[in-house]
């Protein structure tokens, strides 16, 4: 169910070797924004799609860009504007207009009794980019990776995607605290897309406040939340998705190595802790992996890593035993009875050897002490 080929579509790669530009096509400013495009105009009338005129957030912004990656949006003039009148002409209306009916085109979040969240587990409250990304994310995941919009690595995307890109700006737009506490935060961060898109918006020691100075802040802001949302596209492809392969064929021969099934080995170093904890939980597995083993290609050794409690923590589901703790060479191979030995962390979360074979040795040894 979880499976993806190793030799990963190789159309994949060829779709990001296009530079971003061909993605937008920046036109000159007017009180109607036409600002991006992923597609070739066509003979056939543009399509309108509208937003709220005046200052403009993250979740707008995205949704607009993300729209127009849709076939049955692409190169979509921009209508800014709250006029209810002008708004009923349009094709598509994002983020203003206080109605959700994606079967008219209409994406609002702001009205009494919207309760929508993207569903999969998921229960944060969507917002205008959201919702675009809920009716129309397969389609451009599929189109951006040349894939058919059935793959089911369009599907794993999709969800991914979700949960590392578009779950933050829900969240931040609807105004849900990130952690559940009355203390106040220790620290301010404005760094964050919403943040960045937000500080676009026209200052208000500016003497030229005009809509086509709006607008032209808007062109920019759709640009900059646009890159970021096909940047996360293009990582999960090309990285996330091959590294989970890797991890989940990896847990899958788990019980060759040892037959505890508490000893994994990475044939190919990739970044696997968050799928590791992730397919854990998917698949089920139970006893939990202990010990990871991978290769040191620039040292040219081998690690043997205790796997942590969860994601956030630092401390280990089982360190290295404690008597190898701070040894290092000679001293820890004749300690651990295991020649070969590197080092082992004085915390006891990761040490290396010499060979796989003496990696092997130091993690099936550790299970026992």
């Amino acid at each position: 169910m979880f499976g993806v080929s190793r030799g990963l579509n190789q159309k994949i790669f060829a779709a990001f070797h296009r530079p971003l530009a061909s993605f937008l096509n920046m036109a000159n400013p007017s009180t109607r924004v036409s600002a991006y495009s992923s597609g070739s105009p066509t003979s056939a009338p543009l399509k309108r799609v509208g937003t709220h005129n005046g200052s403009f957030h993250c979740d707008e912004a995205l949704g607009c860009f993300m729209i127009r990656l849709t076939h049955n949006f692409s190169s979509a003039e921009i209508v800014r504007t709250r006029d209810p009148q002008i708004l009923e002409t349009l094709d598509a209306v994002l983020d203003v207009g206080g109605v959700y009916d994606p079967t008219r085109e209409r994406y609002d979040h702001h009205q009494k009794g919207f309760h929508e969240v993207f569903g999969h587990g998921f229960t944060t409250k969507l917002s205008s980019a959201g919702l675009i990304y809920k009716h129309y994310g397969m389609e451009i995941i599929a189109k951006e990776l040349q894939l058919d919009q059935r793959h089911p690595d369009v599907h794993r995307l999709f969800l991914a995607i979700y949960k590392s890109f578009m779950e933050a700006i829900d969240a931040i737009d609807n105004g849900i605290n990130q952690f559940d506490t009355d203390q106040p935060p220790r620290y301010v961060n404005n760094t964050h897309l919403s943040s960045r898109v937000g500080r676009l918006n026209l200052d208000w020691m500016d003497t030229d406040q005009s809509s086509e100075k709006e607008n032209e802040a808007f062109q920019r802001a759709m640009a900059l939340a646009g890159s970021e949302f096909l940047d996360s596209v293009r990582f999960h492809a090309k990285s996330w998705l091959p590294a989970r392969s890797i991890v989940m064929e990896c847990l899958a021969a788990r019980g060759y190595i040892n037959p505890s099934g508490e000893i994994m080995v990475l044939d190919k170093f990739c970044p696997w802790k968050l799928h590791l904890f992730e397919l854990e939980e998917e698949m089920k597995i139970d006893p939990p992996v202990k010990y990871v083993l991978y290769q040191d290609e620039r040292a040219k050794q081998w690690r043997v890593q205790a796997v942590a409690i969860s994601p956030d923590k630092f401390e280990s589901r089982k360190p290295l035993p404690s008597q190898w703790r701070g040894l290092r060479d000679d001293e820890l191979s004749k300690e651990a009875g295991i020649p070969g030995c590197v080092f082992v962390h004085m915390s006891g979360f990761i040490g290396g050897n010499q060979s796989y074979e003496g990696a092997l040795a130091m993690a099936t040894a550790a299970l026992k002490l």
